[in-house]
């Protein structure tokens, strides 16, 4: 539990970390291509309005209020500037062209650019790396400006790039330290988990000796008196005091750290065949029948104990919640993950946000726990499904079903 406690706060973490980092890079790429966009917006405007030309500054500069254009114009802007014009009319056909401000668009270029700027009609557009602008002209003629932006794009580009590296170098690094550091982060719940399982693990061994004390001493009592009801329903309650006993210990242990787990090979086709039929006896007592469905020859790498005591805990669960007179099915085949056990039996009145609170610790369906048992057996199933790599889900069918499942992974 610790180990998948730590996994979760790191997951967890990293995801924040990584989400936030995430939303800064695309914040600052997107801000960065919109603050080029209006740079380039502001200079086609400024051309536009000087009929496709980019004005000079005049020969005393810009030094009069209000007679700089906006969008950052220094003196060195026209030279500086990229960009060709073409002239057309409302069919498209090109009138004029400028292309003296451009060296890498020539007179046999200037037909893609015109149809591609026809096509949009006024307006702003990009065009093959050109930010274009389409101005009406008197007439019904159109001018359009093609001004150069690769080099605005390889910027915004390698910004974006840099970006993108700088957050997967931070996310590194949160991660490092992150795990260095989750030991710690996590130390309190780790404590009041050791103190938890202490307490059960002394409380069970303390509980263990008046356990068996009663035991022993209504046996001999039932020896020197004969049999009596209230020996039997004694016993019978200190059987039950017993089970649960072994079975916190048996959760206790499972949660550790270190699995008490024994993984080794063995037929689990024979373990679950011979398990089940263990329980035949029994469900025909209770008015149910057993239906098997083994593949043969199956072998897994597993505690062999603990996964006959997980068939025991589905087996034993579905006999007592059956519905009477009803068919118990048991199944066993193999997928690409592993082995996969099955057990299906009727259980009418069961929702499935019921079904899916069943391997909660001591939660039974009945409220008023009148139905027997303590609720930790599937609790216990699903610790040994874990253990094994595996996990195990309960599903309510829309015939009044209810299926277990459990998916075992490789454990070795």
């Amino acid at each position: 539990m610790i180990k998948t406690l730590r996994k979760r706060f790191i997951r967890i973490a990293m995801l924040a970390v990584t989400a936030v980092l995430l939303a800064l890079c695309l914040i600052v790429s997107i801000a960065n291509y919109v603050s080029v966009d209006n740079s380039l917006t502001q200079m086609l405007q400024m051309i536009s309005n000087n009929q496709g030309i980019v004005p000079q500054a005049p020969p005393g500069g810009f030094d009069k209020p209000g007679t700089r254009p906006e969008g950052g114009f220094t003196p060195e802007t026209p030279f500086s500037t990229r960009y060709f014009v073409l002239w057309y009319d409302a069919d498209g056909t090109l009138l004029r062209s400028d292309l003296g401000k451009i060296a890498a668009v020539t007179e046999a270029d200037t037909a893609e650019y015109l149809q591609a700027a026809a096509k949009h009609g006024a307006g702003y557009c990009w065009v093959n790396g050109y930010r274009c602008s389409v101005t009406p002209c008197e007439g019904g003629s159109f001018m359009a400006i093609f001004l150069d932006a690769h080099r605005d794009l390889q910027t915004v580009r390698t910004t974006a790039w840099l970006s993108l590296a700088a957050m997967l170098f931070c996310v590194a690094c949160v991660y490092l330290i992150v795990t260095l550091l989750s030991r710690r982060a996590i130390d309190p719940v780790v404590k009041a988990s050791e103190k938890q399982k202490q307490f059960i693990t002394d409380a069970s061994h303390e509980l263990k000796t008046p356990i068996t004390v009663i035991a022993t001493s209504l046996k001999v009592l039932e020896m020197e008196t004969g049999e009596n009801k209230w020996i039997d329903k004694s016993l019978a309650q200190t059987e039950k005091l017993r089970d649960l006993v072994n079975s916190l210990v048996s959760l206790s242990r499972l949660d550790e750290e270190q699995s008490p787990l024994k993984m080794d090979e063995f037929s689990i086709s024979e373990a679950i065949s011979e398990t089940a039929e263990s329980f035949r006896d029994y469900a025909e007592a209770n008015g149910h029948e057993l239906q098997l469905e083994i593949a043969p020859e199956l072998t897994y790498t597993g505690d062999e104990y603990a996964i006959r005591q997980l068939v025991s805990i589905l087996l034993d669960n579905a006999i007592k919640y059956a519905d009477e007179q009803t068919c118990i099915k048991l199944s066993l085949e193999k997928n690409k993950k592993g082995p996969v056990i099955r057990t299906v039996n009727p259980c009418a009145g069961i929702t499935q946000q019921q079904a899916e609170r069943l391997f909660d610790r001591f939660y039974r369906v009945d409220a008023s726990r009148s139905s027997g048992g303590f609720g930790i057996g599937l609790s216990l199933a699903r610790s040994i499904a874990e253990g094994h790599k595996g996990s195990i889900r309960a599903t309510c069918r829309e015939n009044g079903e209810i299926e277990f499942m459990v998916q075992l992974g490789k454990c070795s």
